[in-house]
C-alpha cells in the first residue's frame, strides 16, 4: 500500500528530534520512487531528500527496499545500500531462512509504504492494527549510524532484547539496552553483558496478541525505549550494518517464539545425560581434590551425573603460579596420569567429565601456540603481526573464527588434547571468556608491561577441604606424592577492527572510536576486549563482528567434539551467545553472585534465553558463583537449580566451598530437588525434544500459557517447564511461605498430588528448607520415572509412572519422546501421545526405539475433588493401548 503526506509530512519531519542526537534534528530523511510491487512483496529505491547531514560519519545518499512475504506470519523488510558494500551479518554465522514467499493477500501482516517522507508501517491484515510504524520519525542511515524508531502504545509489554539481568518485562521510561558483548562479572544490571539477540516479543492488550520483530544486526547499538510529545516508542541506534527485519505475527507468544525459531534455526538436541546434576568449582588444588569431591557426592547419597574442571587444571607459570593457557596439564597438580585414572573412573561409575577452554593462547613456545602461528589462524594487526592480549596466563593470541583453517586448528587441539588414549577423554566442553574478553585496558600500548605489571605473587595455599586418603572408591595409590604436593595460592580476580568489498563494511571509518557512542559498561568499545580495528583473514572488521565472536568459537568448538567423537551429539556450555548460537550450544548465564537478587534474576534470565532467546540449554551457577553463599541460600537454589534446564552447582576460589553435602539442610534439599528432577527427565528430554523440531520453548513464561490474563504479564519469579509443570520457588530470604499467582485453571501439587483450584488470584504455599512448590497444570499427562537411580544411565532402565491430572473439562493430553540419548543421527525413535477423555485413557504413536524392559508401569489418575487413584498398567513401550481409568 502506498500513500504520500506531501508538505504536512515535511513539517512533521522538521519538528522531530532523534533520542540518539539534536544534532540529527534536521536530518532530511529519505524519499521512495522505482516502486515495484509483486504479489510477494515490492522493492524500491530510497533517495536522500534533503542536505547531507554527516553527523555521525558519511550519508549514504541512495538505499534500495526490500520486503518480502516469506510466510503467512512472516514479513522481511530490508534496507540497504545497492552496492551491498555494507557489512552484513555473514550467513556462514546466522543463516536466512529458505527462499519461499507467499502472496500478500494471504498474509497475516501487510506492509504499508509513505514515499514522501519515506515510511512505513506493518500492519495486521484482519484488524488493520500497526505492530511496527516509522511514520513519526525518519530513517538515518550514515556510515557509523544508523537510527530507526517506531511509535509503541502506552506502556508498552515489551520482552527481549538480551542478554542482560533486568526485569524480564522491560521498563519503558528512559530505558536503554546496550548490545555489545563484554566479560560482565558480577552480572550487573542495567549494563550490557555476555551476549546479543536483538529480537522483542510485544504483547498488546488492546488485542490479547503478541508479535515479534527481529532485527539481524550484529553491529553494537542501543535499544531506547521511551516517549516525547508524539507518544510512546522504540528506537534502535546502531553503530552500522543494515536494517534487516524481521515482523513476526503470532499471533499467541508461543507462536512467535515458533516462528522466530524458523528465523534463526531450531535449538540442538543435547544428549540425555546434560540433564543430570553437575558441579564445578574454579580453585581446586588438584585431581586429587577433584576425585574427593566425587566421592563425596557418593558418600553422600547425591546423585552426581558430571564432574567438572576449569583452569586450575592448566600448567602453570612457575614464577606466578598462574595457569599458562589451554591443552596444556599441570605436571605436579593435575599429572595425566592421575586425570586417566579419575575420568576412568567417572566412566565406569556411568558419569562424565567436563573441561574449561577458553580462545585465548598464550603467546609463548608451547605447542598449542606455535601450531596456531604456523597455521596462520590468530588475529593479526594491520602490520601482519600476530595481535597481543592479555588474559590468564599474561600474552596471548586469539584465533580468528573467520579464518579457514581455524577449524583444521581447533580439531587438531582436541584430538591431541582430549585423546581418548594418551589424553584427558573429556565427555563435553565448557567456554569461558569468548566475547572476547581481555584484562588489557584499550589502548593497551604495551601487553608485556601490562601482564608483568599484574602478575601478582602467589597468596598462601587454602585449606583442602577433606583432605584424607584414601579416596574412597579410588585405587589407594590415588593420591600425591610428598615430593609433588603442591598447593596453588589465590588466581587473579576476573576483570572486567578497512578493505570495502561486497558486504565487508564501508571504508573510511573510525573502527576504534566511532562517533556514535553506545553506552558500552566496560567504556569505549575496544576497552577490555578486542582491538575493534582488527580486520579478518576474510576482510570483515572487528567493529562489525565483535558480538559474533562467542558463537562462531562455540560452532567451532563443537565441530572440534564431532570430529573427535562423530556421531555423538556434543554439549558445549558457553557464554557469549548471539542470535541463533541455540543451534549449537548451552549456555550458562556467567559470574553471579552468592546473593538473594541473583537467585532471584536467573530466573527471569533463564526464561528469556529458552522463551525468546531459542537457547534452552541455559541456568545460572547454582549457590551462586562469587561471595560466600549460606545454608539457607544455597538450599533454596538446589532446589531452584533442580528446574533449570542446565543444572551445575559452581563457585569463585576465594569463597567458601559450596558443594551439597557440606550442609545437612543443602544435602536434604538436593536430595528431595534431584529426585524430582530425576523423575521428570524425560518429560524435560520430550520438551526439548519438541523444541528442537518447532521451536516450541522448554520454558514458558507465565503470560505464554495465560496470554489473556494481564495479571501474569509481569510474572518472573515463577514459570512452567515445559507446558504442564507450574514451579514456584520460595524466592526472599527466610521466607518459609511463597504466594503463588494461579490463573483460572486446575492445578495439583506434584509432591503430593492435592488438588488446587486457580481462581486468577494468589495463594500463600507453605515451604520450608526442602520443599520448592511444583504443580501439575490440569488437562496434562506426565510420564514420569520410578524412583531410585543415581545416573542417568540407571534412571533410562526404570519405569514409567504415567500422571493424569484432569483439567476444567475433566480431559487431559501428554507426550513422550525416546532415543537413545546420544546419537545425532537415532537409528529409531518413538514419539508417543497419551491422551484421557474423562474415562478412557489411550497410548498411540510410533514406537520405533527399543527401550528394553522398560514399561508404563502404573497410572495415577488425579482428581479435583478427591484423592488419587493408582491403576496397574503394566503396558510396554512398544505399540499403543486403550485403557479404562
Amino acid at each position: 500500500m502506498l500513500s504520500g503526506v506531501g508538505a504536512a509530512g515535511l513539517l512533521l519531519l522538521a519538528s522531530l528530534t532523534s533520542v540518539a542526537s539534536q544534532d540529527l534534528s534536521g536530518w532530511p530523511g529519505y524519499t521512495a520512487s522505482n516502486v515495484v510491487e509483486t504479489d510477494s512483496g515490492l522493492t524500491a529505491s530510497l533517495s536522500l531528500a534533503g542536505d547531507a547531514c554527516n553527523v555521525y560519519g558519511y550519508d549514504l545518499g541512495a538505499l534500495t527496499l526490500l520486503v518480502e512475504y516469506q510466510t503467512d506470519s512472516r514479513l522481511h523488510i530490508k534496507i540497504y545500500d545497492p552496492s551491498e558494500t555494507v557489512y552484513q551479518v555473514p550467513e556462514s554465522v546466522v543463516g536466512r531462512p529458505g527462499n519461499d514467499t507467499v502472496s500478500a493477500a494471504s498474509s497475516l501482516l501487510s506492509f504499508n509504504l509513505t514515499q514522501d517522507p519515506f515510511s512505513f508501517a506493518v500492519q495486521r491484515t484482519d484488524s488493520g492494527e500497526s505492530i511496527f510504524d516509522t511514520s513519526g520519525t525518519a530513517l538515518v542511515f550514515e556510515s557509523q549510524y544508523v537510527g530507526l524508531r517506531t511509535s509503541l502504545p502506552d506502556n508498552p509489554n515489551i520482552y527481549g532484547f538480551g542478554e542482560d539481568t533486568d526485569p524480564f518485562r522491560r521498563p519503558t521510561t528512559n530505558y536503554t539496552r546496550t548490545l555489545w558483548s563484554r566479560d560482565a562479572y558480577l552480572i550487573p544490571p542495567g549494563t550490557n553483558l555476555y551476549g546479543n539477540h536483538p529480537i522483542y516479543f510485544e504483547y498488546r492488550e488492546s488485542s490479547s496478541e503478541t508479535h515479534g520483530v527481529f532485527m539481524l544486526n550484529s553491529n553494537g547499538m542501543d535499544l531506547d525505549i521511551n516517549s516525547d510529545s508524539a507518544g510512546q516508542y522504540l528506537e534502535y541506534n546502531m553503530l552500522g550494518g543494515v536494517v534487516d527485519l524481521y515482523v513476526l505475527a503470532g499471533p499467541g507468544p508461543i507462536d512467535v517464539a515458533r516462528q522466530y525459531s524458523d528465523v534463526i534455526g531450531q535449538p540442538t538436541m543435547m544428549p540425555y545425560w546434560g540433564f543430570g546434576f553437575h558441579q564445578c568449582r574454579y580453585g581446586m588444588q588438584d585431581v586429587y581434590e577433584v576425585a574427593a569431591v566425587v566421592a563425596n557426592y557418593s558418600s553422600a547419597d547425591i546423585p552426581l551425573e558430571t564432574m567438572w574442571t576449569d583452569i586450575d587444571y592448566m600448567d602453570l607459570r612457575k614464577a606466578s603460579r598462574l595457569p599458562i593457557n589451554v591443552f596444556t596439564l599441570d605436571p605436579d597438580r593435575f599429572p595425566l596420569e592421575k586425570m586417566q585414572e579419575l575420568v576412568t573412573y567417572l566412566h565406569d561409575h556411568d558419569q562424565h567429565y567436563i573441561m574449561m577452554v577458553d580462545p585465548a593462547v598464550a603467546y609463548q613456545n608451547y605447542t598449542a601456540f606455535e601450531n596456531g602461528e604456523s597455521a596462520g589462524i590468530f588475529l593479526m594487526n594491520g602490520d601482519g603481526s600476530i595481535y597481543q592480549g592479555v588474559v590468564w596466563p599474561g600474552i596471548t593470541a586469539f584465533p580468528d573464527w573467520f579464518n579457514p583453517g581455524t577449524q583444521g586448528y581447533w580439531n587438531g587441539q582436541f584430538s591431541s588434547f582430549f585423546d581418548p588414549t594418551n589424553g584427558v577423554d573429556i565427555d563435553a566442553l565448557w567456554i569461558d571468556m569468548n566475547e572476547a574478553s581481555n584484562f588489557c585496558p584499550y589502548p593497551c600500548l604495551d601487553p608485556a608491561a601490562f601482564a608483568v605489571s599484574n602478575d601478582d605473587p602467589p597468596a598462601p595455599p587454602p585449606v583442602r577441604p577433606n583432605a584424607g586418603y584414601p579416596i574412597p572408591g579410588f585405587p589407594a595409590d590415588f593420591q600425591p606424592s610428598s615430593s609433588s604436593r603442591i598447593r596453588r595460592g589465590q588466581l587473579l580476580g576476573k576483570r572486567q577492527m578497512g578493505t570495502a568489498g561486497a558486504m565487508l563494511g564501508l571504508a573510511n571509518r573510525d573502527l576504534l572510536n566511532p562517533p556514535y557512542a553506545i553506552h558500552d559498561a566496560a567504556g569505549v568499545i575496544s576497552d577490555l576486549t578486542l582491538n575493534t580495528s582488527l580486520i579478518h583473514s576474510n576482510g570483515l572488521a572487528e567493529y562489525d563482528t565483535h558480538n559474533l565472536f562467542g558463537t562462531m568459537m562455540s560452532e567451532t568448538s563443537r565441530g572440534a567434539l564431532l570430529n573427535r567423537r562423530p556421531g555423538l551429539r556434543p554439549l558445549v556450555i558457553t557464554r557469549s551467545t548471539f542470535a541463533g548460537a541455540g543451534r549449537y550450544v548451552g549456555h550458562w548465564l556467567g559470574d553471579n553472585n552468592s546473593d538473594w537478587p541473583h537467585y532471584q534474576i536467573s530466573i527471569a534470565e533463564m526464561i528469556a534465553f529458552a522463551a525468546i532467546y531459542q537457547v534452552p540449554m541455559v541456568g545460572s551457577d547454582v549457590c551462586g558463583y562469587a561471595g560466600n553463599t549460606t545454608e539457607e541460600l544455597c538450599a533454596r537454589w538446589a532446589m531452584l537449580g533442580a528446574f533449570y534446564p542446565f543444572y551445575r552447582n559452581h563457585d569463585a576460589n576465594e569463597v567458601i566451598h559450596q558443594e551439597y553435602y557440606l550442609w545437612p539442610t543443602v544435602t536434604a534439599a538436593a536430595q528431595v530437588a534431584i529426585k524430582a528432577r530425576y523423575q521428570l527427565l524425560d518429560y524435560i528430554y520430550t520438551a526439548l525434544y519438541q523444541q528442537s523440531v518447532d521451536g516450541t520453548p522448554l520454558l514458558n513464561p507465565m503470560f505464554f500459557l495465560y496470554p489473556t490474563d494481564t495479571n501474569t504479564l509481569s510474572l518472573d519469579l515463577q514459570y512452567f517447564y515445559g507446558s504442564s509443570i507450574l514451579v514456584a520457588p520460595v524466592t526472599d530470604e527466610g521466607a518459609t511461605s511463597v504466594s503463588v499467582y494461579f490463573p483460572n485453571d486446575q492445578f495439583y501439587d506434584f509432591f503430593t498430588y492435592a488438588p488446587l483450584r486457580g481462581t486468577g488470584s494468589s495463594v500463600t504455599i507453605d515451604a520450608n528448607l526442602t520443599q520448592i512448590p511444583v504443580f501439575f497444570k490440569g488437562g496434562a499427562i506426565v510420564p514420569l520415572r520410578s524412583d531410585g537411580a543415581n545416573t542417568t544411565t540407571a534412571l533410562r532402565e526404570l519405569d514409567f509412572n504415567l500422571v493424569v491430572a484432569p483439567g476444567l473439562d475433566g480431559t487431559a493430553a501428554g507426550s513422550l519422546y525416546l532415543d537413545d540419548g546420544v546419537s545425532i543421527t537415532q537409528a529409531a525413535t518413538s514419539v508417543i501421545a497419551f491422551a484421557y477423555d474423562g474415562t478412557t485413557l489411550s497410548m498411540s504413536g510410533s514406537f520405533g526405539y527399543d527401550a528394553g524392559n522398560v514399561s508404563i508401569a502404573d497410572v495415577i489418575l488425579l482428581s479435583a475433588t478427591g484423592s488419587p487413584t493408582t491403576v496397574t498398567a503394566d503396558k510396554p513401550l512398544t505399540g499403543g493401548f486403550s485403557m479404562a481409568l
